[in-house]
């Protein structure tokens, strides 16, 4: 563990340097006091955001409090750090985590640059909130510059299978904590392959920040617009104040050959969407620097922090008015959308030409999840209750799932998921073998026995309930082979429809 410091690699840089000059020039003013920041080269190493993280509590210790989740798959103790006030008992839970990729260098600097100005400079923002931050969620990752875990996972795609000990450890932490607000802070790479396509030598992003936000229709509807309209709304105009460029998060994807840009979140499987099915107000923050080096570091760093800062100031400011959004958000009494698609029209898109190294707007077609349509919804059912499935169980639990259990043996109308249709996907994908199912739900009566789980509907974390066990939506634990099946075979989870007075414990 001591010799961490010698894994930082150097991150290759693919930006031209006349690109740097013109457009992403380094935030001198920035103070130099985080660990990446007083060495000429590499970023912080892990002994090196220990002594940071202690420095501060030996400093500050009546309100910085460390500790820490469980090892990483290389024997690093993953630390969180907790900032708040002994008094303040009804605060707002803020959520703040970076390095969940090992490459985005940035999302960790800039966290513990906001974690020193929250303590030496910022402390009236402990009057409402209570700040839970874990600055290097995957420390094996960051100490090889890599995306990935030890393992070969991306821990970003991993927020429902809940396969790699990091996403075990990170859920829990999450779950207990129950955040009303949650950012992870990522950067993304302004040079992706399919830029090669445009213009005549290529076209590189040009936003500072892109904000992924979800478009999932199992999240409400108030929750997703008072993220959109009012915290991402006010980081935006932060961001103007210091002439940084923003944009809601796009990424590339080919459908039919062609070249099409994702717009916003839909997925469970990531942290945006997976956190604010938890009736959360979340947000994923892209800061442009994958592949770039050390180049504009500072800004880079910066950016995070502004991002950071303006997201705890909109919450210290309207504590009354979150707690309003999320008592609605909690209320709302809706059907499942179990899958959905996005939709799909054609807009311009401003990026910088590789070759006049200029700004220009391109043609582009965007697949928006920000505008969602539903395409198979459901009737939202009084419980689930599962016959077997023992690791499904403990997966709910990490999620924040409350399960309960059959006090005694009882004979229940329920419906059944038969499976209609199945298909296997022949490849691997994050080491899941994908399954791809149509069910029939079909009504019957069972008897369960004493002591078979039972999850009720009415709890907070509900949605992500409907994205996990619900069999065709995309994130389900059918859909990621958690819970094998085949054709016309049964599933092992029952829908109870009816409101029924049900003998139970927990």
């Amino acid at each position: 563990m001591l010799l961490s410091s010698l894994l930082i690699w150097a991150q290759p840089n693919m930006q031209p340097k006349k690109i740097t000059e013109k457009f992403f020039k380094d935030y001198e003013d920035l103070e130099l006091i985080t660990p990446a920041f007083k060495k000429k080269k590499g970023y912080t190493n892990y002994e090196e955001l220990i002594s940071f993280l202690e420095s501060y509590q030996e400093k500050y210790s009546d309100i910085f409090f460390i500790s820490y989740l469980g090892n990483s798959q290389k024997g690093y103790n993953i630390p969180m750090v907790t900032i708040k006030k002994a008094d303040n008992l009804n605060a707002i839970k803020v959520w703040l985590q970076g390095g969940l990729h090992g490459n985005e260098s940035a999302s960790t600097e800039g966290v513990l640059y906001l974690v020193a100005q929250i303590l030496d400079k910022r402390q009236d923002l402990l009057e409402n909130l209570e700040i839970k931050v874990v600055p290097m969620a995957n420390i094996d990752g960051y100490l090889k510059l890599n995306r990935y875990a030890a393992n070969g996972l991306d821990l970003n795609r991993d927020q429902t299978k809940l396969i790699a000990p990091e996403s075990i450890l990170l859920k829990n932490a999450f779950s207990q904590f129950s955040p009303q607000v949650a950012v992870d802070f990522h950067e993304y790479t302004p040079f992706r392959r399919d830029f090669a396509s445009f213009g005549r030598v290529g076209i590189s992003s040009f936003y500072d920040v892109m904000f992924l936000y979800t478009g999932n229709l199992n999240v409400p509807q108030n929750l997703r617009n008072y993220t959109k309209d009012v915290f991402v709304k006010n980081a935006g105009l932060t961001l103007d104040n210091y002439n940084f460029s923003h944009h809601p998060y796009v990424s590339t994807t080919k459908i039919n050959g062609e070249i099409h840009f994702n717009k916003g979140s839909i997925n469970s499987r990531s942290s945006a969407t997976s956190f604010a099915l938890t009736n959360t107000i979340s947000t994923l923050v892209e800061v442009r620097g994958v592949r770039i080096g050390r180049s504009s570091f500072k800004r880079r760093t910066f950016v995070t922090y502004l991002v950071g800062l303006s997201y705890l100031e909109t919450a210290n400011a309207k504590p009354q008015e979150i707690r309003r959004q999320i008592t609605q958000a909690n209320e709302t009494e809706k059907q499942i959308f179990v899958t959905s698609d996005r939709t799909v029209y054609s807009d311009s898109l401003q990026v910088i030409d590789l070759d006049q190294n200029e700004l220009v707007k391109i043609g582009v077609t965007f697949r928006d999840a920000l505008k969602a349509t539903p395409q198979l919804i459901r009737k939202k059912p009084f419980a689930y209750i599962i016959k077997e499935g023992k690791q499904i169980i403990e997966k709910l639990k990490v999620l924040g799932i409350e399960v309960s259990s059959l006090a005694a043996s009882e004979i229940i109308d329920v419906e059944a998921y038969l499976i209609r249709d199945y298909y296997r996907v022949p490849k691997k994908y994050e080491k899941a073998s994908l399954q791809r199912v149509s069910v029939n739900l079909v009504n019957k009566k069972i008897t369960f026995e004493k002591g078979t789980s039972i999850i009720y509907t009415s709890q907070k974390n509900a949605n992500l309930l409907y994205e996990v066990l619900e069999p065709e939506a995309p994130n389900s634990f059918v859909s990621w082979g958690i819970l094998k099946t085949g054709l016309n075979e049964e599933l092992p989870i029952y829908r109870i429809q009816n409101n029924l007075n049900l003998n139970h414990e927990k």
